[in-house]
C-alpha cells in the first residue's frame, strides 16, 4: 500500500503530489496490476487532504491509463510501469547509494541532494 506524503511547501498542486506519488510506485515495482488504491477518504485522514484532491488525482490517473474505478469497490492499478530487474539496474542502484551515503557524509542535507538531482536531471534528461 502507498502512503502519500504530501509537501505543503513544494509549490506543487496537491493533487499532482499524488499522481507523481502513484507513478514512482508503480515504477518502483511498490504497486503492481491490480493492487487497490486506498480510498479518497483514508488519503484525507493520512495527509489532511481533501477528498475531492485524491479524486482528481485518480481522475488523471485513470486518464493516463494507469489505474480504473470500479463503482463501489475502488480504484485499481490497470497498468505497472516496472522494468523488469537487471543487473544493470541493481548496478545503478548501488551506486546511487554510496553517492547518497557520500553526500551525507560531506554534510549535504536532503533539500541539497534533491537541488542537485533535479538540475542533474534537468539537465541530462530535458523534457520533451
Amino acid at each position: 500500500m502507498v502512503e502519500f506524503r504530501i509537501d505543503r511547501r513544494s509549490g506543487m498542486a496537491t493533487y499532482l503530489q499524488i499522481v507523481q506519488q502513484v507513478k514512482q510506485a508503480l515504477r518502483m515495482g511498490i504497486l503492481v496490476e491490480g493492487d487497490r488504491l486506498p480510498t479518497a477518504a483514508q488519503v484525507a485522514a493520512s495527509t489532511r487532504v481533501n477528498p475531492n484532491t485524491t479524486l482528481k488525482a485518480y481522475r488523471e490517473l485513470e486518464r493516463e491509463g494507469l489505474v480504473e474505478p470500479r463503482p463501489g469497490v475502488g480504484t485499481f492499478v490497470s497498468q505497472s510501469l516496472a522494468r523488469p530487474p537487471s543487473e544493470d539496474g541493481a548496478r545503478l542502484t548501488a551506486e546511487l547509494v554510496a553517492w547518497m551515503d557520500d553526500a551525507r557524509a560531506t554534510g549535504m542535507e536532503r533539500e541539497d541532494v534533491r537541488a542537485l538531482l533535479d538540475a542533474t536531471l534537468e539537465e541530462r534528461f530535458p523534457p520533451p
